[in-house]
């Protein structure tokens, strides 16, 4: 480079535009942490970005303090509770936010729901071996719609499980789910719209009484028996609560909630000491609703195995759980011609429960 009498520089050495020895300058000048002092009001990077950080703050105590949201009006904490590991987005959104708005209070602080969510559903994300384990029992709303009940039948039965319980069975698929089930499961039981097929003797059959106030009579869902297994007798409870509907006011519940009420009664009146329930909840193991069953049952598994709406699994709501037992490696099965997945647990039983 030749410097003039005037201190310029010669064009001819100077470097020009575009050139290759100009490039890794001008990417530094566009790095946007580089950008990342005061703005045009004077915020420094720790002061700006308090409604990202008030945010990040929310999604961290949604989670953590769910139950403390009112479910008076529109049972909104059961909504919320439905959707609960989902709030888990708004950390990554929260985060390009505070990336864009340059704001670093806001990224330390998104740490915080971050750890929140890893606490209470991180361990789901696991792989979980299915172990140790006594009886594998799966669980499906068929619907009422299905166009292959046979073909459903047999996909479910490829798992080799001890029980099998199926809901929205209907008169004219009834006989089919029958025929394609018999040679495996030579007992069955069956209710109303719900219905269980074992691979163990059945007794005790009896419907179980989950009608809410308001439901007309003839609706019946819900079936107990006990099966006769190796291990000794066990109550088998198969259930189908009311669904619930998402309004402009909030979420209708009531006769879920009331539903479930019954169901947990039935449940803590029974005799046995071992039982297991399967069936369609209408909602999760985290809503408020399902309280009177699941304060009384085991329904851990650690896995999210979303099993509705089938064609985009959002949410659990169909569930396998017991008592003086352990519920392990919940997973979902392939589709079948339901708007529901089917759900399959193992399950260990207390070596302490009454035979």
């Amino acid at each position: 480079m030749v410097e003039r009498a005037n201190g310029s520089v010669a064009e001819a050495d100077a470097v020009p535009s575009g050139s290759p020895a100009e490039a890794p300058s001008r990417w530094r000048r566009h790095i946007p942490w580089r950008h990342w002092g005061p703005d045009a009001k004077g915020r420094s990077l720790w002061v700006r970005g308090r409604v990202l950080a008030s945010l990040a703050v929310l999604t961290a105590a949604l989670p953590a303090f769910h139950s403390a949201v009112p479910n008076t009006v529109g049972r909104f904490g059961s909504l919320l509770e439905t959707f609960l590991p989902w709030l888990g987005l708004a950390v990554p959104l929260l985060a390009v936010l505070a990336v864009l708005r340059r704001s670093v209070t806001a990224l330390v602080i998104l740490l915080l729901p971050a750890a929140v969510w890893g606490q209470l559903f991180g361990g789901r994300l696991l792989a979980e071996g299915r172990g140790a384990h006594d009886l594998t029992a799966v669980q499906h709303n068929v619907s009422d719609v299905n166009a292959d009940p046979t073909g459903t039948a047999r996909a479910l039965i490829r798992t080799a499980p001890d029980f099998v319980a199926l809901e929205e069975l209907t008169p004219a698929a009834l006989p089919a789910y029958e025929r394609a089930l018999a040679s495996d499961y030579p007992y069955h039981a069956v209710e109303g719209t719900v219905g269980l097929w074992s691979r163990h003797p059945l007794s005790a059959v009896r419907p179980v009484d989950i009608r809410p106030e308001g439901i007309e009579e003839g609706w019946n869902r819900g079936v107990r028996s006990t099966a006769r297994t190796p291990w000794g007798d066990i109550a088998v409870y198969v259930a189908h609560l009311p669904s619930v509907r998402l309004r402009w006011n909030g979420l209708g519940s009531g006769w879920r909630d009331e539903s479930a009420g019954l169901l947990g009664a039935a449940v803590a009146a029974e005799d046995l000491d071992r039982v297991i329930l399967l069936g369609d909840f209408n909602g999760t193991v985290d809503d408020r609703g399902l309280e009177p069953v699941t304060s009384r049952m085991d329904s851990t598994g650690q896995a999210f195995a979303f099993s509705w709406p089938a064609s985009f699994p959002v949410s659990r709501i169909d569930h396998v759980m017991a008592r003086s037992a352990t519920v392990t490696n919940v997973r979902t099965l392939p589709a079948t011609g339901s708007d529901h997945l089917p759900v399959a647990v193992d399950i260990r039983l207390d070596r302490g429960g009454r035979r």
